[in-house]
């Protein structure tokens, strides 16, 4: 009795050990990072970023794979749906997890409790554009125009439920307008054919927009915080002509539900450590992205918060997918 007690309790203790070790090792394979839109997004932007630089800190190659469509929601179902090891992980926007959960009556995922939040990456400048052919200076022109013209001009998304569809939705609620919505399979073709004048006006992250402003295919107009922000000092905010209008858009790092603490939380460390390098820092400064260095607990508060602001909105406006 005495011999098979020692014998269980030996392998108790080796089946703890190995399983120590398995976390420690982590990671012994590729790692997968999912994002829910199209290439050449702020997403892919941020994903791309930081795969170059986590692969040589991990020994690990960091394959990125774009998933588009449904509003990001086929992406982040993929990685909800997937084993909670750490070598599939999402790279999604506050749209997929605090917005979609209210704009859409089924989910094939909860927002929040089907992932584990790994750090919050950044908070992107949001610009509102226009087609330089649209005949308006500023935002209080662009509202005389559309009143003017109900349902003839068109604004461009990344997607029905996306956040440039969400930003648009509210600014045309609280301007009292009506638009023509035109959703893409992400923000790159969305940008492309509001360029082209396909589209003729886009409230999307200064990352895809700000290039073409200096090139002088688009026309800046303002940004959707509630004051200006400090890389755009001449800028003016939404809410200088519409009080109370503002729109953030932040970006975070996920992977399903139950993933190990350790594997977390060396993520976010390594996360967090690449954003804030400077070299990282100042591209990012750059291309109008603030760098968030937050840890798990932190993003999930904020999360929460998010999920609570988002459905009152989108209650009191009556904001619909298409």
């Amino acid at each position: 009795m005495r011999f098979l007690k020692s014998a269980v309790l030996s392998l108790v203790i080796g089946a703890l050990f190995a399983a120590l070790s398995a976390h420690a090792a982590y990671p012994e394979k590729p790692i997968r990072i999912i994002v829910p839109w199209a290439p050449g997004g702020t997403t892919d932007i941020l994903a791309r970023t930081v795969a170059d630089k986590l692969h040589v800190a991990l020994g690990q190659p960091v394959i990125v794979e774009n998933r588009p469509g449904a509003a990001g929601n086929i992406g982040s179902e993929l990685v909800a749906k997937s084993k909670a090891d750490g070598y599939m992980l999402l790279f999604g926007l506050m749209n997929t997890h605090v917005v979609n959960p209210a704009l859409y009556k089924t989910l094939p995922f909860k927002g929040v409790e089907d992932f584990t939040p790994i750090a919050m990456l950044a908070i992107v400048v949001t610009t509102m554009v226009i087609h330089p052919s649209v005949p308006a200076n500023n935002i209080r022109q662009f509202i005389a125009l559309a009143r003017a013209n109900p349902g003839k001009l068109a604004y461009a998304s990344a997607g029905t439920g996306s956040s440039t569809h969400l930003n648009a939705v509210l600014f045309e609620k609280m301007a009292g307008i009506q638009m023509l919505h035109v959703p893409y399979k992400g923000g790159a073709p969305a940008v492309l054919d509001t360029i082209t004048g396909q589209t003729q006006m886009l409230i999307s992250a200064a990352t895809q927009t700000l290039p073409h402003v200096k090139a002088g295919k688009l026309r800046l107009l303002g940004v959707t915080r509630s004051k200006r922000v400090a890389m755009l000092p001449d800028v003016p905010a939404i809410a200088e002509t519409l009080p109370g209008y503002e729109a953030t858009v932040w970006f975070g790092a996920f992977g399903p539900a139950g993933m190990p603490k350790e594997v977390t939380m060396k993520l976010n460390a390594e996360i967090n450590r690449i954003m804030t390098s400077p070299e990282v820092k100042k591209r990012m400064d750059d291309i109008g992205v603030e760098v968030v260095n937050t840890t798990p607990e932190q993003f999930l508060a904020t999360l929460r918060q998010e999920v609570a602001h988002w459905a009152k909105v989108i209650r009191e406006f009556n904001i619909k997918a298409d």
